[in-house]
């Protein structure tokens, strides 16, 4: 699997040749095209051949762009992620109320596992109970939303009670680009597995071009939260974006080591397999250990 990811923060020329993606500036620098993962491009003046853009997509290796702030504001899709697309696409238009129901409730189980792990972690013993009473409460679809109720004490506990999502600050900010990042991932994810972003298990909004894998994130969205509350006292700036972004290659574990771009890889597709096959014994997702 490919696990490099590539950040391109000044203004230059980046073209493709015999299996090398070439960034152009005072020299050239020269990156396998195999090994590659995630290309994020944070200045605006970063001009992309037609031929290094096809050669990316072909390859599956997902392409963000940053606004002029640095903030990462779109990507580059695959029409095809798959052989056979228009049979997975036929097959994720057929998932079933009960097998999404199923999937998604352990979906929110393993994210309030994790979330009271990392609480555990860092000594908020009492928060982590409450939110493993959350975690026993839970329905089918969690229909009495136990992850939100869990999500109002983790936030408070790692970041104050006055703290809120809705804030304009650091946090939210820091918070933000993580999740966007881990969610680009996830898209790629869905899509090299022949399925569209937008037809979600449970997020169904229809302004929202990634239900699915807004979906598939949950998981994970605590290896950013970690980051965060670790460095919740420094200003938003370029070392915490990149250091953001370096949480994609820490090491994990998810039936063995290994990274957490790997480990995406394969939860993504274990849940896509899991719906395609009504058989939760394929379902593979992240639980902190």
């Amino acid at each position: 699997m490919s696990w490099r990811t590539v950040v391109i923060e000044k203004a230059c020329k980046v073209s493709y040749k015999n299996n090398y993606l070439l960034i152009h500036n005072d020299d050239v620098k020269k990156i396998f095209m195999d090994e590659i993962g995630i290309v994020i491009m944070t200045n605006t003046q970063v001009n992309v051949t037609g031929v290094a853009l096809c050669e990316m997509s072909k390859r599956k290796i997902k392409v963000i762009m940053c606004d002029e702030k640095y903030n990462p504001y779109g990507e580059l899709v695959s029409y095809y992620g798959s052989h056979n697309t228009s049979k997975k696409l036929r097959l994720q238009t057929l998932w079933d109320d009960e097998t999404k129901g199923t999937i998604f409730t352990h979906i929110i189980d393993a994210k309030i596992f994790n979330q009271a792990a990392l609480l555990q972690e860092l000594g908020f013993e009492e928060q982590s109970a409450a939110l493993n009473e959350y975690r026993q409460q839970l329905q089918f679809y969690d229909e009495t939303n136990r992850e939100g109720h869990a999500a109002k004490v983790y936030f408070n506990a790692l970041f104050g009670k006055s703290f809120s999502r809705d804030m304009t600050c650091n946090i939210n900010s820091a918070l933000d680009y993580g999740y966007s990042i881990l969610l680009s991932l996830v898209n790629r994810e869905v899509v090299k597995n022949g399925c569209v972003t937008q037809l979600g298990i449970k997020h169904c909004n229809e302004f929202n071009q990634f239900n699915l894998s807004c979906d598939l994130m949950e998981p994970y969205r605590v290896l950013i939260d970690r980051y965060v509350y670790e460095n919740r006292n420094k200003e938003f700036d370029k070392e915490i974006k990149y250091g953001l972004i370096d949480v994609l290659n820490q090491r994990i574990v998810l039936d063995r080591e290994t990274f957490v771009s790997n480990a995406v890889a394969t939860s993504v597709k274990s849940c896509i397999d899991s719906l395609n096959a009504k058989d939760m014994t394929k379902l593979k997702l992240y639980y902190m250990v």
